[in-house]
Formats: structure tokens, C-alpha cells, sequence
């Protein structure tokens, strides 16, 4: 009996140390190559003394907003302030429940208009329209029935007037050079059909004019853990993906998109919760299956802040919804699998999520068991257990900090001795416990996931900081 165990957990041991090894290279190449990206722009925005174009590209700013009463008003105040020539704003309330509506209604003075929207996109039917003539931006709310942030995204796009379209979340802020920064690859290329910006944490920072006033970590310390988070994510994969046109997926906090294709394409899909992800793989399919010339790019210089969730409970929720959005996507478009029409879509940017998004959750967790298993039956090896732990550990630490620290360097942020030493020791918290609790939920997000209605998300917002 023992024999076999054994021979099971050396198998189980041999599985774990190349899943490891593998991931750890991927995780050391894209935060190297991400540093070494960072600090060229860096260097590059430094030699500028004008801004390189002469034109600009006329967007829409689409902002879905449900139950947002705490948050928006405010967000629309930064995308008011952004260094920009050429943009609308349209927010679309999505059948709040709370004020939402209303504060807008009232601090921008909208007045109630009678404005067809055209669906190109199928989507629920608006209530009302009001519109703001006293902004030096146009400024639109459409109130619509509620059928979740897809549908809505949807809406905003039908009723948008220009060539191209960015979406940011109700509690977010883009700083004043953003817009710029996001579609200076369109104009380099025209082929780009979509850009993603960079996604940084604003609980508990100051903003004024759509600049970061006073930066420092967040009083809390679970938002504090996904400053780090966030800033290996965005830091690693994204930018490595991006240089063979890899990337699946444009966070729904600020994401730009080219309206016509995202039409031909069919829109947003109502149909999941991972809505964003969704959008950019199906553009990846779309315009492969019909011979598009196309490419995805990342601006990691194009910041947007948003905030995250401060409660266990809810970081908890949002990551369950996450996980199911992302099998949703995968599995919705599983032919990109080992299929050589897709190229390194296919066998690298779907292989990872696939493996070390998507299951690395029950990888882990079937991982804690085994080392159960071999605790229970006396069959554990402690020395190797410590080593192993302590080079995994480590290892990551080493690579989040990096992220970090090269992040705040590049956009200028002025972090404070104490700041460092809490990114420092949190750090370990961050990889050994947080993770694992996190891996636990995403494991068991999938039960029952296939009977729950495709609604909103909803965490406990703060009001925005800003001037």
C-alpha cells in the first residue's frame, strides 16, 4: 500500500517540480522583458519635447454604471480634466437602483433630450436621455433597462459617435495623458484593432486635475497585497504577450477598441460574466477566420486607477466571477486549441491561460492534499518540503518587488521608506496565503456557476479622492 503511495506522490513531486520550473520561467522572462519595456518608454517620454502627431483620434468614453451613486459623478469630473482634444463622454446607467442617475443629472445640470439610438448591436431598450451643454466635453447619460454590463457596453457603443471607443469602470480614473498614451499606437499602425492601458490601485491615493497628487500603499492590507498583484500581472504577461500580438485579454477598467470591427464581430457577449476577456478573444478569432490583418497591442503607459476590493468577502466574489468569465471565454473558443491557424495565439497565449490560469487552482489545491496525503502516511520528506517552499517563495518575491519597484520608478510615483518595507513583507503574505485562499475560491467557482443569472458584480465602493 505504502509502495504504491509512494510511487504516487514521487510522480505527483516530479509533476509539480516542472509545472513549477515552467511557470517560473515564464514568470522571470515577462517581468524582465516587462522592467526592460518599462524603462525604454520611460527614457523615450523623457527625449520628447512635442507630441509626435498632429492628429487626433476622435473616441467615445463609455462608462457602464450600476449602483455606482458613490463613485461616478467623480469619475466623470477626472475624464472631464483629461489633456485631450477630440472625445464624448457617454455614460450608460444600467437600471440602477440607487442614485446614480440622479447624481449626475443634477451636478453636470443634463437636460432630458429625444435622441434615436441606432442598434447596430442588439441591446435592452433605453428609458431616457439627458445630455450636458455647460461641459467643454459633450456629455450624455442613457438610462436603460437592466440586463447586466455587457448589454450596456453595447448600448454605449450604438449610441457613440466616433471612429473608435474606450471603456473604463464608474470607479475608475484615467490620468490627464491617458487618452494620448492609448491611441498613440493607432496612429503608429493601422491595423491595431484594440489597446489596453495599465491598470493601477487608487484606494487611498490623491488626485487633482487627473494627476496623482500623493501616492502611497493602501491603508488596508488586503488592497495593499493586490497593489502587488497587480502590479506583477500587468507587468509580466502583458507586455511579454504583447510583442507576438498574444494578448487575451484588455481589462474592462480601460480598454480601447475600433467600433466598426467590434460591430462586424458582434459586440459584447451578454452571455458571460467575463465580458471583457470574451470581446478580445473572439476579435482574435474573428479576424483571423476572416483574413483580417490585425493586432492587439499594450500601452503600458496608459494609467488608469481603479479601485479594488477592501473586504475578503468581496475580493472573494469579484475572483469567482473572474474565474468563471475566463472559462466561459475558454471554452467558448476551445477551436483555438492546438490550431496552427492561430499561430502563437494558439499555442502559447491559450496554452498558459489554460494551464496556469484556468486550472492552476485545482493544480494547487490538488497539490495541498498530496502534501496531506503524504503527512498522513508519513511519507513526507520535510527538508525537501522547507527548500522547495522557500525557493518558490523567494523566488516570487524577488519578482513582485521588481514589478513594483519598476513600476513606481517609471511613472514617478514617490514611495515612501515605510511604503517599501510594507511592499517587502507583504509580499510573502501575498504569494504563501492570499494566493492559496484565492486558489481555493477560483476551485469551487465553477459549481453552480452554469444557473446563475450573468449580473452585475458588486463590491463596497469609496469615494474618489480628487480635486
Amino acid at each position: 500500500m505504502n509502495d504504491g503511495i509512494k510511487i504516487f506522490l514521487d510522480a505527483v513531486g516530479i509533476f509539480f517540480i516542472i509545472y513549477l520550473i515552467g511557470y517560473s520561467t515564464f514568470l522571470f522572462l515577462s517581468v524582465v522583458s516587462g522592467s526592460l519595456e518599462l524603462y525604454k518608454n520611460h527614457r523615450q517620454e523623457k527625449l520628447k519635447s512635442i507630441l509626435p502627431f498632429d492628429y487626433t483620434v476622435p473616441v467615445t468614453v463609455i462608462v457602464p454604471a450600476y449602483n455606482e451613486e458613490i463613485t461616478v459623478t467623480d469619475t466623470v469630473k477626472s475624464l472631464l480634466d483629461l489633456e485631450y482634444r477630440a472625445y464624448e463622454i457617454i455614460v450608460v446607467d444600467d437600471g440602477s437602483e440607487d442614485g446614480t442617475s440622479d447624481s449626475l443629472i443634477n451636478e453636470f445640470s443634463m437636460k432630458k433630450v429625444n435622441r434615436p439610438i441606432r442598434r447596430r448591436i442588439a441591446c435592452r431598450m433605453e428609458t431616457a436621455v439627458y445630455e450636458s451643454r455647460a461641459q467643454k466635453v459633450p456629455l450624455t447619460l442613457i438610462k436603460k433597462q437592466n440586463e447586466g454590463k455587457a448589454d450596456a457596453l453595447n448600448m454605449g457603443i450604438n449610441a457613440s459617435n466616433f471612429p473608435y471607443f474606450i471603456c473604463i469602470d464608474a470607479d475608475s480614473i484615467l490620468q490627464y495623458d491617458s487618452l494620448r498614451k492609448v491611441t498613440e499606437p493607432i496612429l503608429k499602425d493601422d491595423s491595431i484593432v484594440a489597446v489596453g492601458g495599465s491598470v493601477n490601485i487608487s484606494n487611498d491615493i490623491k488626485m487633482e486635475n487627473a494627476r496623482v497628487k500623493k501616492y502611497k500603499m493602501p491603508r488596508s492590507i488586503l488592497a495593499s497585497m493586490q497593489v502587488l498583484e497587480y502590479d506583477r500581472s500587468f507587468l509580466a504577461a502583458r507586455i511579454l504577450f504583447d510583442k507576438f500580438n498574444g494578448s487575451l485579454i484588455i481589462s474592462g477598467a480601460f480598454g480601447l477598441f475600433k467600433k466598426d470591427l467590434v460591430i462586424a464581430a458582434g459586440g459584447y457577449d451578454n452571455k458571460t460574466v467575463g465580458e471583457d476577456m470574451e470581446l478580445v478573444v473572439k476579435l482574435h478569432d474573428y479576424c483571423t477566420v476572416n483574413n483580417i490583418d490585425y493586432r492587439i497591442k499594450y500601452a503600458n503607459d496608459a494609467v488608469c486607477w481603479t479601485q479594488v476590493p477592501e473586504k475578503l468577502d468581496d475580493l472573494c466574489r469579484q475572483r469567482r466571477r473572474w474565474h468563471i468569465g475566463l472559462f466561459q471565454s475558454m471554452t467558448g473558443h476551445k477551436a483555438m486549441l492546438m490550431n496552427s491557424k492561430f499561430g502563437a495565439v494558439s499555442f502559447i497565449s491559450y496554452m498558459y491561460f489554460l494551464v496556469y490560469e484556468l486550472l492552476s487552482p485545482f493544480i494547487e489545491v490538488f497539490g495541498v492534499l498530496t502534501i496531506l496525503v503524504a503527512w498522513a502516511t508519513d511519507l513526507v520528506n520535510i527538508r525537501f518540503m522547507v527548500l522547495f517552499f522557500l525557493i518558490y517563495a523567494g523566488f516570487g518575491v524577488i519578482l513582485s518587488l521588481t514589478a513594483f519597484f519598476s513600476r513606481a520608478y517609471t511613472d514617478e510615483l514617490r514611495i515612501s521608506a515605510p511604503d517599501a518595507l510594507k511592499a517587502v513583507f507583504l509580499c510573502l503574505f501575498e504569494l504563501t496565503c492570499l494566493r492559496f485562499i484565492l486558489a481555493w475560491v477560483r476551485a469551487t467557482a465553477l459549481f453552480g456557476s452554469k444557473s446563475k443569472k450573468m449580473k452585475w458584480g458588486s463590491i463596497k465602493r469609496k469615494k474618489i479622492n480628487i480635486k
